[in-house]
């Protein structure tokens, strides 16, 4: 089936939809501790310092803890690890840790109800761990399914599989700039490229708006704030 003007928008969540605060990156930490014995440096509590930022779940751990423990240990602890990373993101999370972003509300109401739109989730998150940040604002009802960090370890790999659960879900095969990714980091802006996506940055997590802007999106935002400037962004 042609898309006919319908578009396939994928959102990121951390730094777009959403912040959980520290709790993400404490639940990591302390994650690595228990299954791997290692301690995290002051640089690894400062995001500015080691950035998260577009970054699937299990590429962290390996840049956190592969070279420190050596290959072969850190391969046979990172399914263990990512599952203590769930438990404690769970038992961390409250509805007071996650703060949606400006306008994000209206915003995905707004898309939810137009019949030209599929979402869905394009985020490094595993998927539980996604699913567990969505709870509390109640976004999960917007994205019945996406790609994430538990499909592959690579954030480049993830379109191409959205895409095909996208064809799975609706019949649809999805092209070029009738796929939208909208995200807050330069790997949400780059790693549609190569099929040519539509790519809208928004300027509401770690990464400045100087910064996504040298990567050249399609669009740049430095907020959802104005609801109808955004949706002409990513609908245009």
């Amino acid at each position: 089936m042609s898309t006919n003007g319908h578009k396939l928008i994928l959102f990121d969540i951390d730094g777009t939809l959403l912040s959980a605060g520290r709790v993400a990156r404490e639940s990591v930490l302390a994650a690595l501790t228990r299954e791997y014995g290692w301690q995290p440096q002051p640089e690894h509590q400062d995001r500015r310092r080691f950035d998260f930022s577009g970054k699937t779940d299990p590429q962290i751990v390996r840049e956190l803890v592969a070279d420190v423990v050596g290959r072969q240990r850190f391969e046979e602890g990172l399914a263990r690890a990512l599952q203590l990373y769930l438990e404690e993101l769970a038992e961390r999370l409250t509805p007071g840790t996650i703060v949606t972003k400006p306008g994000i509300a209206e915003l995905l109401a707004r898309l939810a109800s137009d019949p030209r739109v599929t979402l869905a989730l394009l985020t490094g998150n595993l998927e539980r761990g996604a699913r567990l940040k969505l709870e509390p604002p109640n976004l999960n009802r917007y994205f019945p399914f996406g790609a994430f960090g538990s499909d592959s370890a690579d954030r480049y790999e993830l379109p191409s599989i959205a895409l095909e659960r996208a064809f799975d879900r609706t019949g649809r095969t999805h092209r070029g700039k009738s796929i939208v990714i909208v995200g807050d980091s330069i790997h949400d802006v780059l790693c549609g490229r190569s099929l040519g996506v539509r790519a809208v940055a928004v300027a509401t997590g770690p990464t400045g708006a100087e910064r996504l802007a040298a990567e050249n999106p399609d669009a740049l935002l430095e907020s959802f704030a104005d609801v109808e400037r955004s949706l002409e962004a990513i609908l245009s």
